[in-house]
């Protein structure tokens, strides 16, 4: 709802946000839950593998012992040639997966791999690409109930019919007018589609928008920035995470100049994660506009926050900022892994979080109370710590950007020391393995004005490889709750696959020059590579069928990491400052997507 209207509707219902809610079971291919069918290893049913996120299969089929005899079983193109940032699903016996932009979702029979069982073509609007900020990526499709559900770039969301491809519903996200697209896989929990809104270097506000599953009628939608009633929070009840303290009334509006928060970012285009038992649905937000901190004065909440909100209504449970006054470009979007941990004796449910920014975030994700924060690339230099007492950054006044000054080697750099590739978590191990990025920028803020529909930056960024070295990326193995780096396989690009872990004890992901690799999960050594058609920017997962064990990749370089390719750039500083980084790429792939799946003998 916009407006003060339906206000006092959201707090007469903000005790619904921290009830303890028992997850809904929808008929799904018999009597079984979503969440129960996510925990079938045999299967791969949510674009992160289930509600905790953690990118981790129980099948072990192929090991550390067997894993260098992995061949591929069969190939098939995406029909695009820009990059394949999702992930397939496998539900029963079909498999499905969506390209980068037109946006074609396939359905491929695991029985007839031979044929496309069906082919879904989307009429899409031709302006959306010219404001897709960093390439056209789709991060893939969802399930639920018989239906596959699928976001476009130009913000449409459509439901399928899982058998046939037929559309059942569609709605209307956004309008790509305003500078709207949208590339987030969706996430349904009960009987809502949850998705978001990409658009943050256009002076797009986010929001989150849950959608009836079996209507598509809008639910409700929570903005990132605004009014109390906008972005759906009781001043009273919801928590600030960082102090532990309500929010207070106008907690976003007292943290911006004037209107500006009307154009304040806070987009929503990363991944999503539920806990069934509390019934809240964790997500981040993303940049504040401009990238010229100068012109937004404040602490510019909620940008660059993690949110807790309940699945029903949308209200927010807590929200617990990361950067205040975000002055790099380091969103908050990345994915949040829900774990159990060790707390000082005690078993706490939290949530553990790689953000931009570089640090490692360790929250009790029932009230969002900061538990540790940590350095998880060795060369982050723009804050020196986090205060566990308040939750706000050690900022080096050296590193802070500001209008017209070009600010010198700022770690990490805007692309951030991990971006969107999702990590795994083991919980046999209790370690996370992440795809990292060991990068630095220069930096230098200039006015701007907005114009609806068009960038609205204030910054030109160029960026590097830390260390002065090769090394643009790093898989790590790490501890959340001690900030401890157990092991770390340097690359040279950015790591911008995410890993999946198995209980075969593997490490699998790709690199952006094109090998597909897997790891020993217990010190990184490298068991197997396969040099794929094309930079790997996609997500493993790995599935059982006829009683074998699958891996399965998407594969075709693009994405932010790879822009300059993509599209054909080369001056460093284009592509908001990421060309430069991956200047040499073109001498290792090219682009060509194509999904890739491997087995054994």
């Amino acid at each position: 709802m916009k407006g003060t209207r339906g206000l006092w509707f959201f707090i007469l219902a903000v005790c619904a946000s921290f009830a303890m809610t028992p997850p809904f079971a929808f008929a799904q291919g018999g009597n079984a839950s979503l969440e129960s069918t996510s925990q079938d290893p045999n299967q791969w049913a949510m674009p992160l593998g289930n509600y905790s996120g953690n990118r981790h299969s129980k099948l072990n089929q192929i090991n550390t012992g067997n894993v260098s005899k992995l061949q591929v079983a069969w190939t098939m193109s995406t029909g695009t040639l820009r990059g394949q940032e999702g992930q397939p699903l496998v539900v029963g016996d079909m498999l499905y997966f969506e390209s980068s932009y037109p946006n074609y979702v396939y359905a491929v029979d695991l029985n007839h791999i031979e044929k496309i069982a069906w082919k879904f073509a989307p009429d899409i609007d031709k302006l959306a690409p010219s404001v897709a900020c960093c390439d056209v990526v789709n991060r893939g499709v969802a399930y639920a109930n018989g239906k596959i559900l699928v976001t476009t770039l130009d913000t449409k969301v459509y439901a399928l019919d899982a058998k046939t491809g037929k559309v059942l519903w569609t709605a209307v996200n956004g309008d790509p007018k305003l500078g709207q697209t949208t590339t987030d896989a969706p996430l349904i929990v009960k009987d809502k589609v949850i998705v978001g809104i990409s658009g943050g270097e256009y002076g797009v506000r986010g929001y989150l928008t849950a959608y009836d599953l079996n209507t598509g009628k809008q639910v409700w939608r929570a903005y990132s920035v605004g009014s109390d009633a906008d972005i759906l929070v009781d001043p009273a009840k919801t928590i600030d995470g960082a102090t532990q303290q309500p929010v207070g009334a106008n907690s976003s509006l007292k943290t911006w100049q004037g209107d500006d928060w009307k154009l304040g970012g806070g987009t929503t285009w990363g991944w999503y994660s539920y806990d069934p038992q509390l019934n809240l649905i964790y997500y981040g937000s993303g940049n504040p506009g401009t990238w010229n901190p100068d012109q937004r004065p404040g602490d510019n909440k909620w940008s660059t926050t993690i949110f807790a909100r309940n699945a029903d209504t949308g209200v927010a449970a807590w929200a617990y900022q990361m950067t205040p006054h975000d002055a790099w470009d380091y969103d908050g979007i990345n994915e949040m892994v829900l774990e159990d941990s060790q707390i000082g004796g005690s078993t706490v449910p939290t949530l553990a979080h790689f953000d931009r920014n570089g640090y490692s975030y360790l929250l009790d994700r029932r009230s969002g109370k900061l538990l540790n924060a940590s350095k998880f690339d060795p060369s982050v230099n723009w804050a020196n710590s986090v205060d566990l007492k308040t939750g706000r950054p050690n900022v080096d006044p050296a590193k802070m950007t500001k209008s017209d000054v070009n600010v010198k080697n700022i770690c990490p750099a805007a692309m951030g020391a991990k971006n969107m590739q999702p990590m795994s978590y083991d919980p046999r191990t209790k370690l996370i393995y992440a795809g990292t990025n060991h990068i630095c920028m220069d930096y230098q803020a200039f006015s701007v004005k907005y114009k609806s529909g068009f960038p609205y930056v204030g910054a030109i960024v160029n960026m590097f490889p830390a260390d002065n070295g090769d090394v643009r990326g790093r898989v790590i193995a790490f501890d959340a709750t001690t900030g401890q780096t157990k092991w770390a396989n340097n690359d040279t690009f950015q790591a911008y696959s995410g890993p999946l872990t198995t209980d075969g004890n593997i490490v699998f992901y790709g690199t952006l020059d094109g090998w597909f690799r897997a790891l020993d999960e217990s010190n990184g050594k490298l068991l197997y590579q396969f040099k794929a058609p094309s930079g790997i920017i996609g997500n493993p997962i790995t599935y059982m069928h006829g009683g074998k064990q699958y891996v399965a990749v998407l594969t075709g370089v693009g994405g932010w990491a790879a822009i300059g390719l993509a599209e054909g750039l080369t001056k460093g500083t284009e592509g908001l400052g990421a060309v430069g980084l991956t200047r040499s790429l073109a001498d290792y792939t090219n682009l060509g997507g194509t999904l890739v799946v491997f087995t054994l003998p």
